[in-house]
């Protein structure tokens, strides 16, 4: 299957949709939805940016984003990527995606926060030089929560 990586307005419908799904994906892990506020704008550039996956036919099938963290950091959030879709390389492309994004926009590191009933996210996110970062954002405190982070510009980064 052959996937088409475009930039999208996060407050857009293809977003919001692929979000609803995130959400209900962690309901079914979880219990609950990710309840980390995300603020109007978060993911427009050029302090933040979202990418959607689209299969052949046009279809959204995945996404994923990143939004500014503090001075030099970008937080990647929402990466998902629709079950028939999964298994293809498509979550390391969007996330790789993800990264050149925040990169360009002279983001010096990349964090994001999972969960141990994610673990072929942790599997994928370790196989990519992701590595335990300083706990941070709404579930900094919770049992359980995985804090990673990856280098993307070392001239930039401060030490965690």
């Amino acid at each position: 299957m052959q996937f088409t990586l475009s930039q999208v307005p996060f407050d857009g419908p293809v977003a919001q949709t692929l979000c609803a799904e995130i959400q209900q994906e962690y309901v079914r892990r979880y219990g609950a939805g990710d309840e980390t506020a995300l603020g109007r704008g978060d993911f427009d550039p050029p302090g933040g940016d979202f990418i959607v996956a689209f299969d052949e036919a046009g279809e959204p099938v995945g996404c994923g984003g990143w939004r500014s963290h503090e001075e030099h950091d970008a937080e990647m959030k929402r990466v998902y990527v629709r079950e028939h879709a999964r298994r293809q390389g498509l979550a390391r492309r969007l996330v790789a995606a993800v990264e050149a994004s925040a990169a360009a926009a002279g983001r010096a590191r990349l964090i994001l926060e999972t969960g141990p009933r994610q673990p072929e996210a942790i599997a994928m996110y370790e196989a990519i030089g992701y590595v335990p970062v300083t706990p941070f954002g709404h579930y900094a405190a919770e049992d359980g929560s995985l804090h990673l982070g990856k280098v993307l510009r070392a001239d930039r980064v401060a030490s965690d």
